[in-house]
């Protein structure tokens, strides 16, 4: 598969190595090679059969409406652009095309989720709750995409919503803490990223299912196929 990288961060750096480590062909552009997705020209879109998205959260929309119209199937791990979410939403449905995002691409922390979910209830039992978030000082969004995930499915299980406190400090991959306090007890639920390759291959294996497909997806719900 021709997967075309958008971003040469570190995890951008580090999604085109797993790429290629996968037996992909890989070609990277870099965000001074593609102000306002000009770099996303017809030709290279043509030589492009899925495009992964790691920017920022002002690169990412031309990047997505570039895509989108070149037909082009797009993956996006940047976070900080929700904001604009249902009209990407209806271009992606307007172009028939295929997109997919996520704020964490970590398998480890979707199932995470998934065990947030099941404890969220327990905020209408008298426990109070709090998220806390820390990652490297060049980060861009605080707080961090993930800590909103997290805010979201605690809110949706329970109709409280937690405070997130964020921290950047050293050159912290991403560590989440949610802490729910009663007076009786304490239950603390914590995941720590080791490093970037676990969002790394949750990407590129997300890539390798949109390819031939057209929809728009969150990537807990492609979680169970891949």
């Amino acid at each position: 598969m021709r997967i075309l990288v958008l971003g040469r961060g570190k995890t951008g750096a580090l999604v085109a190595e797993v790429a290629q480590g996968r037996g992909h062909q890989v070609r990277s552009l870099a965000s001074q090679e593609n102000t306002d997705g000009r770099g996303l020209t017809p030709e290279l879109l043509k030589e492009t059969d899925v495009a992964i998205d790691f920017t920022t959260p002002h690169a990412v929309i031309p990047n997505i409406i570039r895509c989108a119209e070149g037909g082009v199937p797009l993956v996006v791990g940047t976070t900080g652009w929700s904001q604009h979410l249902d009209k990407v939403r209806e271009l992606v449905k307007e172009r028939k095309a295929a997109f997919l995002y996520g704020s964490n691409f970590s398998v480890g922390m979707n199932f995470f989720f998934k065990a947030v979910q099941a404890i969220a209830p327990v905020l209408k039992s008298g426990y109070r709750g709090n998220i806390a978030e820390k990652h490297h000082v060049h980060k861009k969004d605080a707080p961090s995409g993930t800590a909103v995930t997290l805010q979201k499915i605690l809110e949706g299980g329970s109709g409280v919503k937690l405070e997130i406190a964020s921290i950047r400090e050293g050159d912290t991959v991403g560590m989440h803490l949610i802490t729910l306090d009663s007076p009786n007890d304490i239950m603390l639920l914590t995941h720590d990223a080791k490093s970037r390759v676990g969002f790394a291959e949750g990407a590129v294996r997300a890539a390798e299912w949109i390819q031939g497909k057209t929809g728009f997806w969150e990537f807990p719900e492609i979680l169970d196929q891949l």
